[in-house]
């Protein structure tokens, strides 16, 4: 049985008073009978010091149970609220911890995919490396092969040399040998002969002087024209590396070299991802805060350079944000073509042109013919076919849109089998085009078998615009005038019959008159109308002067 404080308490009290007790009967019994009286006295104290005892007992007691009652209930409300702390920090971390590991499972399977990826590529560069290997090794079996054939062949080269130097050095003895008998026969040395000779042929040869003149400008006139063809080659091959650039790099602005390597990314994954989408090259050289797309097809181009501005703001740059902004340009580019056809179409003043149709019109924008702009070029032979058909009293507006629509087959030409004769007709008809605009389509570099006279009128333009005529915004009745001025310089040299001016001012044909004009005197004329020609008109490029001189012989058999 278990004792409490308040029956420990009680215990010694009443040893205490046992032993007062015990000392006063102790004390009684060594005193006389005497003191019985006051031992008598004692116990009655003793007696009510006892009962004083027994109630302070009772009541410490009840003091006691009230302060352990305090206590308890103090202790329960303090555990009460912290097991309830302690299960709000519990639910916290747990909460903590269970974001903590999604996030860590996201990281984990985005991990996984960026492994998985690395691992395709990286097969698929070792089956690139594994066939260059090989490539390189049958280039090196070839190559061994085609040194051994060489050293055979020049082998046999140098055998025949020698055995020409000794055939060369025979011909020699014998030409000098041929030589000594020629003048023994003849009485005279080689120098006389030679005289003579030319004696004789000055004298035959005096009608012929003409034809000497002919032929000592037509061999001059080849050695400037394959001097002028060599400058020409060594001129467009120096240009040639400037206009591909032009044509087919663009530069991108970048806001650091720092960028450089987030465009590249890990081990070339975010690069290899770019140029596989857009099929353009991404360049990253040396050129400081730059890099340079590379492409023949300039609208994959213009994509790629969209995508890439759009990269390089944004900042983020991984596989998948490649080929979500790779393919936002895409979708952006159809509006760029079509807002170029609107402004194409509404610039050439034709109306009623069907979206399909405006689409194709806004392809021209990215599409170069000899270096000039097809769409701008359209829209010149626009404005210069509706002028040409007002002037005959034709149809403007119908001969507008034939002249903007004639080389629309070049907008797919190179998507499409075909020449761009055959796919604008194929296209024109498709979208229902009139019969006149088929017909310029069709035509419009064969005018002679057009059947309407707006194929003329678009081959005219057509022509015009190539040459680019108009370059120094002249008009059209000043070209005109210098087509005329053309044929009347021509035409006023004696002996000319007639003089056509072709190629849109390019080329000026002259028909002579056979009886007055010989074959050496018609390179005389063609040289004198030329140089006439530069002195007295301005014009851009060069004009090609053609003497033509035809004579006939008739007879009758009866």
């Amino acid at each position: 049985m278990a004792f409490t404080p308040l029956d420990l308490i009680l215990t010694l009290i009443v040893i205490v008073l046992a032993v007062v007790v015990v000392l006063l009967l102790q004390r009684s019994n060594r005193q006389s009978e005497v003191n019985k009286s006051e031992l008598e006295a004692a116990r009655r104290e003793a007696q009510s010091l006892r009962q004083s005892a027994q109630t302070e007992v009772q009541n410490l007691r009840q003091s006691v149970q009230a302060e352990l009652e305090r206590l308890r209930t103090q202790g329960e409300e303090r555990l009460r609220t912290q097991l309830r702390e302690e299960r709000e920090r519990l639910q916290a971390s747990l909460q903590a911890e269970r974001e903590a590991l999604v996030s860590e499972r996201a990281s984990i399977q985005a991990e996984r995919e960026r492994l998985q990826a690395d691992l395709q590529a990286s097969r698929a560069e070792r089956e690139e490396l594994k066939r260059e290997t090989e490539r390189l090794a049958r280039r090196g079996e070839q190559l061994d092969a085609r040194a051994a054939k060489l050293d055979e062949q020049e082998e046999k080269l140098d055998a025949l040399e020698k055995a020409l130097e000794a055939r060369q050095a025979e011909l020699a003895q014998r030409e000098r040998q041929i030589d000594l008998k020629l003048q023994e026969v003849a009485g005279m040395s080689a120098e006389e002969a030679r005289n003579l000779l030319l004696s004789r042929l000055d004298a035959e040869l005096e009608e012929e002087k003409a034809l000497r003149v002919k032929a000592n400008l037509e061999r001059t006139r080849l050695e400037a024209k394959r001097e002028a063809q060599k400058l020409l080659a060594q001129a467009a091959q120096r240009q040639a590396s400037e206009t591909a650039a032009a044509l087919a790099v663009s530069v991108v602005p970048i806001p650091s070299d720092a960028m450089k390597g987030r465009i590249i990314g890990r081990e070339g994954r975010n690069i290899r991802t770019f140029e596989a989408l857009t099929g353009v090259d991404l360049i990253i050289d040396d050129t400081p805060e730059a890099v340079l797309l590379s492409s023949f097809n300039p609208m994959r181009r213009e994509i790629a350079k969209m995508a890439l501005e759009q990269l390089v703001a944004d900042g983020r740059i991984h596989p998948s944000r490649i080929e979500e902004v790779v393919e936002k340009a895409k979708n952006e580019m159809k509006t760029f073509i079509y807002e170029r056809g609107e402004e194409a179409a509404l610039e050439a003043g034709v109306v009623g042109l069907k979206p399909g149709l405006v689409q194709l019109l806004g392809r021209l924008h990215f599409r170069s013919s000899y270096g000039q702009n097809v769409l701008k070029h359209s829209v010149q032979v626009a404005h210069l076919t509706g002028i040409m058909a007002a002037e005959l009293g034709l149809d403007a507006a119908l001969g507008r849109r034939a002249g903007l629509l004639h080389d629309l087959g070049k907008s797919v030409d190179r998507e499409i089998e075909g020449t761009h004769v055959e796919i604008g007709i194929t296209l024109a008809s498709r979208f229902g085009e009139p019969k006149e605009v088929i017909d310029a389509i069709a035509h419009h570099h064969d005018p002679e078998n057009g059947e309407t006279l707006y194929s003329v009128l678009a081959a005219a333009a057509d022509a015009i615009s190539a040459a680019r005529p108009g370059a120094r915004r002249e008009s059209l009745e000043e070209y005109i005038q210098r087509l005329e001025q053309l044929e009347r310089i021509a035409l006023s040299f004696p002996g000319v019959d007639n003089a056509f001016a072709v190629q849109a001012g390019r080329e000026v044909r002259v028909i002579v008159k056979p009886d007055r004009i010989s074959d050496a005197k018609a390179t005389l004329l063609a040289r004198e109308i030329a140089g006439r020609i530069e002195r007295d008109m301005n014009y851009p490029g060069q004009v090609q002067v053609t003497v033509v001189r035809e004579s006939r012989a008739v007879e009758y058999a009866k």
